[in-house]
């Protein structure tokens, strides 16, 4: 396999620095949703832990050396999830941690944030003017900035997934993989290549929100001028090329998905898993039954990687409610 940015001896590392609470998480087959989407399905599940998110394995390693060595406050900004992560993993190591969001992000997101005591800056813009803000509050202040896919720790966190994916040998042939920034794909994609290298690699994002997947099919960076799409946790307008780069080398391809499918498929989580998921979350479903053809036949892991919902929103799509975050 070509070169990425990641380090599989320091993957394996990581594992040592972050909370059990986000390790080992549950990977079992769905035996129940099976003959609704055509294929064997294993669930992935990123959301029993303390922040309902993948985020908390990065964030750990991020708080974890920033308190070894001496640092007190750290910035990033969010769509949600990472910065609830990132208040929860500094919080048990004595750092100031500040968040910037949207306005418009998730309202039960940000009030989590606040719980877990961060400071919390909001913007008047969408997740690219939250990242500008982040970025001078760091050079003001002289703080780390915590930027999401493009850290390491944020990439390598994530692929601490990969490592539980195909520990024991897998039995499954593809893995589909929700794309956002590009952190959690190019981690699970970087240890699954590297380790069970036969496995498909598929990335999904969603028809609003597309320039992640534009940017890997076009092998160069392709930025967009909004996003239109439920799933907040996944709607970035400009990629990062390093985080390309690696895209590049672990991807198998990279799929769109519309917002019915989206919405279909956190029904069906819901239906027949048991699952409440936010919409990213739901994006692995959402391409299966986009092409059932493809999946026929096939075992396919999805990484259910969120459940930060807004009730309300949430009866809106589903029909209805989740259990309120506590």
């Amino acid at each position: 396999m070509r070169q990425t940015r990641l380090d599989t001896a320091r993957i394996r590392a990581a594992r040592q620095v972050v909370d059990p609470v986000f390790l080992d998480t549950p990977l079992y087959r769905c035996e129940a949703l099976e003959p609704v989407v055509g294929c064997a399905v294993s669930i992935k599940l990123e959301t029993a832990n303390p922040v309902r998110s993948f985020k908390g394995r990065g964030t750990e390693i991020v708080a974890s050396r920033l308190a070894d060595g001496g640092s007190r406050a750290v910035v990033c900004a969010s769509a949600g999830n990472l910065g609830q992560a990132l208040a929860w993993s500094g919080r048990g190591r004595g750092l100031d941690v500040t968040v910037v969001a949207s306005r418009f992000a998730t309202v039960a997101k940000l009030d989590r944030i606040r719980a877990l005591g961060a400071r919390l800056e909001l913007v008047d813009g969408d997740h690219e003017l939250a990242r500008e803000r982040a970025a001078d509050i760091a050079r003001y202040e002289g703080i780390r900035l915590l930027e999401d896919s493009l850290d390491l720790e944020s990439c390598e966190g994530a692929a601490t997934i990969g490592l539980e994916l195909v520990a024991g040998g897998p039995s499954f042939d593809t893995v589909l993989i929700a794309l956002g920034g590009g952190a959690l794909a190019t981690g699970v994609g970087h240890v699954v290549k590297e380790l069970a290298p036969a496995i498909e690699v598929v990335c999904v994002q969603p028809l609003g929100a597309p320039a992640l997947t534009r940017s890997w099919h076009q092998r160069r960076v392709v930025t967009t001028d909004s996003t239109d799409t439920i799933a907040d946790g996944v709607a970035g307008r400009r990629p990062i090329q390093a985080v390309l780069d690696d895209l590049l080398v672990v991807a198998d391809d990279a799929v769109l998905v519309r917002e019915a499918s989206i919405v279909t498929g956190m029904r069906l989580l819901l239906e027949h898993a048991g699952l409440v998921v936010e919409p990213s979350a739901a994006l692995g479903v959402a391409a299966i039954l986009e092409d059932r053809d493809r999946w026929a036949g096939r075992h396919v892991v999805t990484i259910v990687c969120g459940s930060n919902v807004d009730a309300d929103a949430y009866r809106r799509w589903v029909g209805a409610a989740p259990v309120p975050a506590s």
